[in-house]
């Protein structure tokens, strides 16, 4: 299973962009000095999410680019399927045709394509103020032991 950088990248300045853009329109170049991301790479990536209606851009002395809707209105599904990058877990994308000989689908092919539907689910869950609101918690925050350690 592989997350691509388009769409960690497109996640990491749009949660950027909904922390900094609450007064006024952010630059690219804010925002990819900030994530360390290319400014090239940032620009393709916002002409997308513009595309899809994610952001808006403000032209001008002071402009840049602000959300097009509120950050809890906003899911980081909508903003991995606007940069045109699923979450692929199976060898063959996804196709109802697997990736065997003659089209047949390996014996594990159901495990993975269940497993990337609940990734889906789970990103179509979580908004940007999830994330700003750090409400998404795992393992690598340790809450997920502590939350073990309590059920024992």
């Amino acid at each position: 299973m592989k997350l691509g950088t388009k769409g960690r990248y497109a996640v990491m300045a749009m949660v950027d962009l909904a922390q900094a853009s609450k007064k006024a329109p952010v630059t690219l170049g804010d925002i990819a000095s900030r994530q360390e991301i290319s400014l090239s790479y940032l620009e393709q990536l916002f002409a997308k999410l513009r595309k899809a209606g994610l952001v808006n851009s403000v032209r001008g002395p002071g402009g840049g680019y602000k959300l097009a809707r509120s950050a809890d209105q906003t899911r980081i599904s909508d903003i991995m399927v606007a940069v045109e990058e699923p979450v692929e877990v199976t060898r063959c994308g996804n196709a109802s045709r697997g990736c065997l000989e003659g089209g047949r689908r390996c014996i594990t092919h159901d495990l993975w394509d269940e497993l990337g539907r609940h990734i889906h689910l789970f990103l179509n869950g979580v908004t940007l103020e999830d994330v700003l609101q750090r409400r998404v918690m795992g393992a690598a925050s340790g809450q997920h032991f502590a939350l073990r350690a309590a059920a024992e």
